[in-house]
């Protein structure tokens, strides 16, 4: 296999679990330095790590709270100490705190956009500024296409994502001229075990909805993100890219 991202270092936020660790596992086979941040489960993160050994890369898991803007800079921090350079950023962090919209509290919505919008802001600014030296790098933004549609009982949720966009639409054109990209990918339904776990006649209903008639594998996701982070995809900026099976449209 061709590897895409040899000598690279990349920065993926929320990296131990589901989509995270799809996005740390396929850039590490692509021989990526990888620093990942998790919340709380440091077993998972560890065995993550080992993983990304395995493959013959560079892992390094470090526990940071992506809602905190000091955190994101000592992260950055961090990754340039061990690997003297940032390429990559994934901000892939985000929660969910569902409920619609006449029960939800103020603590709901901070919560939610803190966690998925402001850490992506956090991030993005103290990488970029090490970017701006090295005049080249590469963000992807992990949204969702409930950012692009909306979806009850998920206004806060909706709102982070679509926030997202904007984010992603804007730090394209500011930091395009110093060669720095900046896309997002919006993933559909994703094939986890919370799906596994949907009864029959919903999970039907959902996959109606879908011209591919299949839930995504976090693999599709992560590849793509492989796409956006290397050379491969050197003209492109400022894009939104659905994984989503045809869902948005």
């Amino acid at each position: 296999m061709e590897k895409l991202l040899s000598g690279k270092t990349a920065i993926v936020t929320g990296g131990s679990r589901g989509i995270g660790k799809a996005i740390v596992l396929e850039l590490a086979k692509h021989g990526a330095n990888v620093v990942f941040s998790y919340h709380s489960s440091e077993a998972k993160a560890m065995e993550l790590v080992k993983e990304i050994e395995g493959i013959g890369a560079h892992g390094l898991a470090v526990k940071s709270d992506a809602a905190s803007f000091l955190a994101a800079k000592e992260l950055c921090d961090i990754t340039v100490a061990k690997f003297a350079k940032i390429d990559i950023v994934v901000n892939n962090a985000g929660i969910t705190r569902d409920t619609l919209l006449m029960r939800m509290s103020e603590e709901q919505w901070d919560e939610v956009i803190d966690n998925n919008l402001k850490s992506a802001f956090n991030l993005t600014k103290h990488a970029s500024a090490i970017m701006l030296k090295q005049r080249k790098g590469s963000i992807v933004n992990i949204t969702s296409i409930v950012g692009l549609k909306g979806q009850a009982g998920q206004v806060n949720y909706s709102a982070s994502k679509a926030g997202i966009l904007g984010l992603t639409k804007s730090v394209a054109d500011e930091l395009g001229s110093r060669n720095i990209r900046c896309n997002a990918i919006a993933p559909g339904f994703i094939q986890t075990e919370m799906t596994d776990e949907l009864p029959e006649d919903l999970k039907k209903r959902y996959l109606d909805q879908i011209p591919l008639k299949r839930f995504a594998s976090a693999d599709e996701v992560a590849k793509v993100v492989v796409f956006l982070a290397s050379d491969m995809s050197s003209y492109v900026t400022g894009q939104i890219i659905g994984v989503c099976g045809g869902l948005a449209r």
